[in-house]
């Protein structure tokens, strides 16, 4: 028997060809698997997680501009919605901060604007918090709420 190299490479290719044959008719996408079981595609789930984020952010941004809350408080209290928020964006949902003052506030201390607050380490975060309530005015009165001087003079 007479066996050369274009036998054994043709025998090797027809036995990779049905193994290969073989896997692709058992196996199955992992998204048909997800929505077998009821589960939506992992895209979807991403979406989803993403705009659950995305609001919850959007409700501690709104509470620090309203005044029921101070960026200080958010950064020392850590809340899972803002641990991957930028340290800027947090400083620029305060009133009166725009990007100009968050940029030149941070430049004062050593840290960049993109820096997360769940990346900060606990020093830094006391840091931050205390130059912020530093900065912050002893008394902030909500628009629309009546000042201390008006309930005297109205008794």
């Amino acid at each position: 028997m007479n066996i050369t190299a274009t036998t054994i490479a043709r025998a090797g290719f027809q036995q990779l060809e049905a193994l290969v044959h073989a896997d692709v008719d058992c196996a199955e996408p992992q998204e048909t698997k997800a929505r077998a079981h009821g589960a939506p595609p992992q895209h979807m789930q991403a979406l989803a997680r993403a705009n659950e984020v995305r609001l919850a952010r959007a409700e501690v941004k709104r509470r620090v501009m309203e005044g029921d809350t101070t960026a200080a408080d958010v950064i020392l209290a850590l809340p899972w919605e803002v641990a991957s928020m930028a340290v800027s964006e947090l400083l620029m949902s305060q009133h009166r901060w725009g990007h100009t003052r968050a940029r030149r506030f941070l430049a004062t201390i050593p840290m960049t604007e993109t820096k997360t607050i769940g990346s900060m380490t606990d020093r830094q975060r006391y840091s931050l918090a205390a130059m912020l309530a530093a900065q912050a005015p002893s008394t902030r009165r909500r628009v629309g709420a009546p000042s201390a001087a008006g309930a005297e003079v109205a008794a």
